[in-house]
């Protein structure tokens, strides 16, 4: 398919890599142009707008920072068109982004209104499934544009899920992405715990992993430096899933929360945590680095 893909960030760069590498044909766009040039050596071809990237594009695929990047992507923003205006043809169009369901609601009713199949597509698996092509995805919207995107998701996930409506796909991500926030920042509590009363923190994450404790972010991507190799926090805590994007993901579950009038009080202690953390200055590392936040004072 020609595959236009904008948005080339931690995970948007190794997911447009994994279609470039499927054969098909991906046209890519990026403010930053290093990135850009990355996916160029690997293949892609290079457009000088998100405009120009669709142009004559099957499938458009987007992976943007928030929900203001889409909205202004699709419906424009400051005046100008956005995507839905300039698109020439119908080509399928998936966003990846993980932005409020109303937002993915809001770009998914002006799509249908100019006769367009719109799905959201949030992923879960992180940057090493992402390089893997192990995401999973989790898609709001009609089941024939589900079925029509299938392929091209297989070509970067190994789970694919159908959610439901548009803007389902967000609803399952923010919950996700809650519970992931709650599990990181309670397995760095137990690791800290541990290690300030004598434990080796390698030790207490295998006894935990192979007990009622274990869990993704202890068994996957354990946030103690050393304890895992190729893991965030083995080096230095550089790359990977943002602590400023799991704050925002936090923040969107507190928006999904208010709005429904749910109780979320796990989810609103590690929002808070994640919070403070970005707050003192850890908002580029990635989220694993919570661990930092228990063991402040100490020798990192």
């Amino acid at each position: 398919m020609n595959i236009a893909f904008i948005g080339l960030g931690n995970m948007g760069a190794p997911m447009a890599s994994n279609l470039v590498k499927a054969g098909h044909d991906v046209t890519v766009f990026d403010l930053v142009e290093s990135a850009i040039q990355a996916l160029e050596a690997g293949g892609a071809r290079r457009a000088a707008s998100a405009e120009a990237a669709a142009a004559g594009a099957d499938v458009v695929v987007s992976m943007l920072p928030a929900g203001a990047h889409v909205k202004g992507l699709y419906l424009g923003r400051d005046g100008a068109p956005g995507l839905l205006d300039a698109l020439d043809g119908k080509p399928l169009l998936v966003d990846s982004s993980t932005i409020a369901p109303d937002d993915a609601r809001l770009v998914g009713a002006a799509a249908a209104e100019r006769g367009f199949t719109y799905l959201d597509a949030p992923v879960s698996g992180g940057v090493g499934g992402a390089k893997a092509g192990t995401l999973t995805f989790i898609v709001g919207g009609e089941a024939a544009g589900f079925e029509q995107a299938k392929p091209l998701l297989e070509a970067m996930g190994k789970n694919i899920f159908h959610a439901g409506e548009v803007g389902a796909g967000q609803v399952a991500k923010i919950c996700n992405n809650m519970l992931l926030g709650i599990l990181m920042s309670g397995t760095a509590e137990a690791l800290a715990l541990g290690v300030k009363n004598g434990m080796d923190p390698a030790v207490l994450s295998e006894i935990m992993k192979q007990s009622s404790g274990g869990n993704w972010a202890l068994n996957v991507y354990n946030p103690w430096p050393g304890v895992m190799e190729g893991s965030a926090a083995s080096r230095d805590y550089q790359g990977g899933f943002l602590t400023d994007l799991m704050a925002k993901d936090l923040g969107l579950a507190w928006e999904l929360a208010l709005g429904s009038k749910s109780t979320v009080p796990m989810g609103s202690q590690a929002r808070n945590l994640f919070a403070l953390h970005s707050a003192q200055g850890s908002g580029q590392l990635d989220f694993s680095s919570i661990q930092r936040l228990y063991r402040q004072g100490e020798e990192k």
